[in-house]
C-alpha cells in the first residue's frame, strides 16, 4: 500500500520510495489496527518535505464505490516514513488494507 500511495508524483516522493526496503512496521496503534508505526533501518536516502503528512489524499473506496476513509503517510519531520493510518469513517474498524484498486489518489 505505501509503494501505491508514494506513486503520486509529489516533491520527496523518490526519497520515500527508496525507503520502502528498508521499512519496518514496529508497532500497531491498537489491537487488530490497520495504523501502524514505521521505522527506516539506516542508511536511508531522506527526503526533504516540509509537512509530517505526505502531500497525498489516498481516499478508500468499498466495492459500491461509496468512501469509506483515507490512508495518510506520516513522515518524521519530512524525512524518513514514520506511520501509516487508515482513518476510516464506517462503524466497525476495517480488519484489512484495502486493494490498491480502491484507493483513489490525488496531490493535495
Amino acid at each position: 500500500m505505501l509503494e501505491h500511495i508514494l506513486s503520486a508524483v509529489f516533491a520527496g516522493a523518490s526519497e520515500l520510495c527508496s525507503q520502502l526496503d528498508r521499512t519496518e512496521v514496529v508497532a500497531l496503534w491498537a489491537p487488530e489496527s490497520m495504523s501502524v508505526d514505521l521505522r527506516v533501518r539506516e542508511p536511508a536516502q531522506h527526503s526533504a518535505m516540509l509537512s509530517e503528512l505526505v502531500p497525498v489524499a489516498a481516499h478508500v473506496h468499498d466495492h459500491s464505490g461509496e468512501y469509506i476513509g483515507e490512508l495518510l503517510v506520516w513522515t518524521e519531520k519530512g524525512a524518513t516514513l514514520a506511520a501509516l493510518e487508515f482513518a476510516w469513517i464506517t462503524d466497525a474498524m476495517p480488519s484489512s488494507l484495502p486493494p490498491a484498486d480502491q484507493v483513489l489518489l490525488t496531490v493535495r
